[in-house]
């Protein structure tokens, strides 16, 4: 596959077509954030490694099953989906292996509140920024200078389109477009079709 017939793509339709290349960039954009995940859930250090594979493997199965309903069907979301499923049947074993006769039906009782009342699978600002940094790294070098200098000083340094237009000598419409096309790739990267999230707005 050509580097113009790669870009044409959305990195989902590549991960569907079983990409080398998608699967690196999949694991280089999401993996920090099923690691979250795992903390979130207090997944002991010795099985993190264990539980993002079993995530990652879990994924390659079922992707061709994905599809995208509506808003709860962003991939982000179904990611999610995956991940919590992962980690009750982690939850599972480790119950299994705890010694129950110790503290009889009473522990093993308060074990199963523990999983009925495991935390929400969400992300904090931070771990939204980090995931669309990461996006934006992957996908730099999609576009020229110019294009670039655009996106990152009306998004990230939040600079008006008419300020940058100016100093650009480019029309505000220009510079607008010019955002709104990294922008729309920058989803299509992590998978944000239907969710109406936006990097650092829009």
């Amino acid at each position: 596959m050509s580097r113009q017939d790669a870009t044409s793509l959305t990195l989902l339709q590549r991960l569907q077509g079983q990409d080398d290349a998608a699967w690196s960039r999949f694991a280089f954009l999401y993996r920090p954030l099923i690691v979250y995940w795992c903390g979130r859930w207090n997944v002991m250090p010795a099985d993190e490694d264990d539980l993002v594979q079993e995530v990652m493997k879990a994924v390659h199965t079922h992707l061709p099953d994905f599809e995208r309903l509506g808003e709860s069907g962003s991939f982000r979301a179904w990611l999610r989906g995956i991940t919590r499923n992962k980690l009750l049947e982690y939850d599972r074993r480790r119950r299994t292996r705890l010694p129950v006769a110790e503290g009889g039906s009473d522990a093993q009782a308060r074990l199963n509140a523990v999983a009925d009342s495991a935390p929400a699978l969400d992300e904090g600002p931070a771990e939204l920024a980090g995931l669309y940094m990461r996006a934006a790294e992957a996908i730099r070098g999609d576009f020229n200078d110019q294009t670039w200098q655009i996106f990152w000083r009306t998004t990230v340094e939040s600079q008006s389109p008419a300020q940058v237009a100016t100093d650009l000598g480019l029309k505000p419409a220009a510079v607008r477009m010019a955002k709104a096309r990294v922008l729309r790739r920058l989803r299509e990267q992590v998978g944000d079709f239907a969710d109406g999230e936006q990097a650092n707005g829009d």
